[in-house]
Parts: C-alpha cells; structure tokens; sequence
C-alpha cells in the first residue's frame, strides 16, 4: 500500500480530522493527548478510556485531567472496559507509576462522564458520521471489539482508523514476541484485525508496530526544546509532561535501553492526522491465542500464503527527528498559550457530537 512518504506540513496548514481517541492513559497516551489538542488539523469528538497502564477509572481520571489542562472541555469522555475479554488484566505501574502518569501531580476533574459506555460511543459516532470520523487506539484493543459486536459494519463507517499496537520483525517488548498492548487482550485484538479483513481495499487500519515506534526515542534535549519553547519549566503542561517523562526515561534506563523513552502513542497520533509522514506495507495480521510462548504475537503474511485479504497497512519507516520537531514546535507553543489563558477558559468548546453528558460521577470518587 503507497500512502507515500513526506514532510511534515508547515504547521499553519490546517485539514482537519476529527477523531475518537481510545486511550489507557498512562505516559506516552498522555503526550498523544497533548499533541492533539495542540494541533489545529485535530478534532477530538470523544475519548473512551480502557484499562491497559494502569485500571479504568485511573485511565478516566488521568484522561480527564489532561483535558481540563489543555481547555478541550466540549470533549465527550467515556468508560469503557474494566478489562480484556477473555484474560485477566494486566497492567503495568512500573513503567507508568502507581497512577499512570509518572511523577506527575495532575489536578483532580470533576467535569461530568458520558452515560454511555465506550463501545456504545464508537457505534453511535460512527453510524451518525459515517465516513467521516478516524478512529485512533493506543491501548488495548478490547472497546474496539466490543464496538465491532455491537455493529459488525464500523469498518465501512469509519474513515481510518490508526491503531498503536503489535511487533512485525521485532523484539516484543512484554515478551519476546509480544507488544505491550495486544499483549493485555490477544482476543480484542484479533477480533479487530479478523473484522476488517471484510473492508474495503483502501480501508485496512494503519498499525504502527514496536518495529516503527522503537525509533521514536525521546531524549532529555527533547524535553529541554519543549520547556524552552512552552517559555520555562513552570509552564502547567510542559512541567507536568516533565515530570511524567522523567518516569519513564528512568524506567527504559532500568530495562538497560538507555536514558531515554520511546513515545509509541504520540507517534500513532501524529500519523492519524498525517499518514503522509510514514511509508507502509499492506499485510494480513493475525494474532496468536494459544502458543504456550508466542500468545499475543501479532503475525503479518505480506505474501498471501494464507490465501486472505490484507486486513491492515504496517507502518515501516519514517523521520523521527522530523516528528519530534514538529512534536516540540507544537506542544511548546499550545503549552505557552494554555498558560496565558484565563483560569478556568476552555478552547473553542464543542457540543459532544450525538452524546448524553448525564453526570456518571464525579472523577473524585471511584
């Protein structure tokens, strides 16, 4: 599949995409999110939380904080699953700490959750939109399926749909084999990859892969860029950034992978808004169940042994340094506003599209 490869647009060109973001909000989720709200090709319409770093009501919170922080208050947040379909939940405070957002201190939400579940968000959306919305996954898989039980045709109502997810000719990085994130619930995942297999030619998700999102390797000159161009470290979003990256720069130094963090879900993000910034190989992906050391591992046949349509379009090379300049020109700059705007402002606030914002519960309770 040739979606081409090429540079990142000038950052005042505006396309805009709007999008369901469906997160486990730990580190990397939480800079996707950021990243998002700071571009203006970006329209979030709703983002459902699943558990993947840290449980779902953490992931709500987390998700709902990092909302307040960036103005996007028009933004409907749904629960969604406890956890994955089949096998018991894993997750992963090591790497993301004991709340999922490193060292960071977010300040407590207390905006009002969608009465519908995630899945339910996802079909709704979709059928009230169709062809017009981008589906964007950095957790684990297990919305999406459900959403796919409930309407069986959401690979046709959706525009794309982006997925971070699975290791192609790459070391996993839970085991040997297996991404973190098909590694929580191999069946969601699969049941996603078996659907779209009934798609459109043109429509097969984009799967960005460990073998991609490895290279996207975030330094501390990294961050020092985007504190220095959100104006200082005392700027809300840079520093509570900061202080989440730290975590995770310490937790891959741990790993032996060096001081530094690979940031997966800002990557999947940057191509759900420009796919251009990548190359692609169409495969078919499937997902291992039941190997006593491979389950979860995601398998793509690009030759066709298998005898089955392609189901996804594998992400294989791309500039990192482009994305992380274009990552830190934004990021800096939205942060730079955000802390000059009135306390309390919002950002242009929408009315969630289609949505029922019945108070769920306050986040301060569990």
């Amino acid at each position: 599949m040739g979606l081409g490869r090429a540079p990142l647009p000038h950052p005042g060109v505006r396309v805009t995409t709007r999008l369901i973001v469906d997160v486990d909000t730990g580190i990397d989720d939480s800079l996707a999110l950021v990243l998002l709200a700071a571009d203006p090709a970006a329209e979030i319409v709703a983002v459902c939380c699943t558990a993947g770093n840290v449980p779902t009501a953490q992931v709500t919170r987390n998700t709902a904080s990092w909302l307040d922080l960036c103005g996007l208050d028009g933004v409907e947040v749904c629960v969604g699953a406890d956890g994955p379909l089949v096998a018991p939940l894993m997750t992963t405070e090591d790497t993301h700490g004991p709340l999922g957002v490193g060292y960071a201190t977010l300040p407590p939400s207390t905006r009002p959750l969608s009465a519908r579940s995630a899945a339910t968000a996802w079909v709704e959306l979709a059928r009230a939109h169709p062809g017009e919305l981008t589906g964007l996954v950095t957790g684990p898989l297990t919305n999406l399926a459900l959403a796919l039980r409930l309407e069986p045709a959401l690979p046709t109502l959706l525009r794309r749909v982006v997925i971070m997810g699975g290791s192609f000719d790459h070391p996993g990085n839970t085991t040997p084999t297996t991404e973190w994130n098909v590694a929580v619930d191999p069946e969601a995942a699969k049941e996603v990859f078996d659907a779209f297999s009934a798609a459109p030619a043109g429509r097969e998700p984009i799967v960005c892969g460990l073998n991609l999102t490895e290279s996207i390797e975030m330094h501390p000159h990294h961050v020092d860029r985007m504190i220095e161009a959100a104006g200082g470290p005392d700027v809300p979003i840079v520093r509570h950034l900061a202080d989440a990256i730290r975590f995770y720069f310490e937790f891959h130094e741990a790993q032996c992978e060096g001081y530094l963090a690979h940031m997966h879900d800002p990557f999947a993000a940057a191509v759900a808004l420009r796919p251009e910034i990548a190359e692609y190989r169409t495969a078919t992906v499937d997902v291992e169940l039941t190997g006593t050391l491979t389950r979860g591992t995601t398998v793509a046949d690009r030759r066709g042994h298998w005898g089955r349509p392609p189901n996804a379009a594998i992400a294989v090379a791309t500039d990192p340094e482009a994305f992380f300049d274009d990552l830190i020109a934004r990021v800096g700059a939205f942060a730079a506003q955000r802390a000059q705007a009135p306390l309390g402002s919002s950002l242009a606030p929408r009315a969630p599209l289609g949505s029922s914002l019945a108070p769920r519960a306050p986040l301060g309770r569990s």
